[in-house]
């Protein structure tokens, strides 16, 4: 396994165990993390306020289907479940775009959205006729 999917791999077994250190010592200092619809942050410190949130309880449970990499660019494929502090549970899959810089984590674009399945009737405005 090359250095930068180590690094991608001890980044998610660091949000397995919600261990700070671990991860931020996987980013580069000026990290930006953009989650197209939600948020874009950038630096360690908002980074880290985002590892545990106000939205999730406990430890999510992180599965990695797939890395790919080249030209410093690593994609994970995976599912993650976490508990929902008001009640509930996130159960998505994920598409991570990692940008690496000297074996760490400059910049990270995450695609998720949730496994539940819907009818594409519940989804679209118009009715289907």
């Amino acid at each position: 396994m090359t250095q930068n999917k180590l690094t991608v791999r001890k980044y998610m077994d660091g949000f397995i165990a919600s261990d700070h250190k671990i991860i931020l010592d996987c980013l580069t200092n000026d990290i930006v993390w953009y989650m197209p619809g939600f948020f874009n942050l950038s630096g360690k410190e908002s980074f880290d306020k985002e590892i545990e949130n106000d939205y999730f309880e406990g430890n999510p449970q992180i599965e990695i289907l797939r890395m790919t990499e080249e030209n410093n660019v690593v994609i994970a494929e995976g599912s993650v479940q976490c508990k929902i502090k008001n009640g509930g549970m996130l159960d998505a899959l994920f598409c991570d775009v990692f940008e690496m810089e000297s074996g760490k984590i400059k910049k990270l674009t995450t695609y998720q959205m949730n496994k539940e399945i819907k009818p594409i009737s519940e989804l679209i405005q118009t009715p289907i006729v």
